[in-house]
């Protein structure tokens, strides 16, 4: 059964290779082959102030499963990222982080590895090492049976 997944991430620095993660799936075979699909909000939060983005955050998590944390150089320092978790933790989503600092961007640089802003209890993959493009659907499905879901 694919998951309905809301990807937290630090829209200005890591786009592109939050991009290739969210995708991914468009290359396998259906939605269901993998494992996932999106629930992202993107570029409407920035255009609102406090209250509407946390709004939209909440809204976009409606439905949702699971959270995926993109995990880049500065994503621990993103404004929105630990009230992101803290509302998935609330919804009883299960929760993952993923690396992406090794993901290169659309002109082929990758980036140095950042702080991981999940508690501990929350498993954390790298995309490129653990092989992320065949592995995700899986990981999301742990995520999301360790919550009871």
């Amino acid at each position: 059964m694919a998951r309905r997944v809301f990807f937290s991430f630090h829209y200005e620095r890591d786009v592109w290779r939050a991009s290739v993660v969210r995708n991914s799936w468009v290359t396998k075979a259906d939605r269901e082959a993998a494992g996932f699909f999106d629930a992202g909000i993107w570029e409407e939060a920035k255009k609102k102030g406090q209250q509407a983005i946390e709004r939209m955050i909440d809204g976009a998590l409606v439905g949702t499963t699971v959270t995926a944390v993109l995990i880049g150089a500065q994503t621990a320092r993103r404004e929105y990222v630990q009230y992101e978790i803290t509302q998935s933790i609330a919804r009883g989503n299960g929760l993952l982080g993923v690396r992406i600092h090794r993901i290169k961007d659309q002109v082929g640089n990758t980036d140095t590895d950042g702080p991981n802003p999940l508690p501990s209890t929350y498993p954390v993959y790298d995309w490129v090492s653990d092989n992320g493009y065949n592995n995700f659907g899986d990981w999301v499905e742990k995520a999301a049976k360790k919550v009871g879901k």
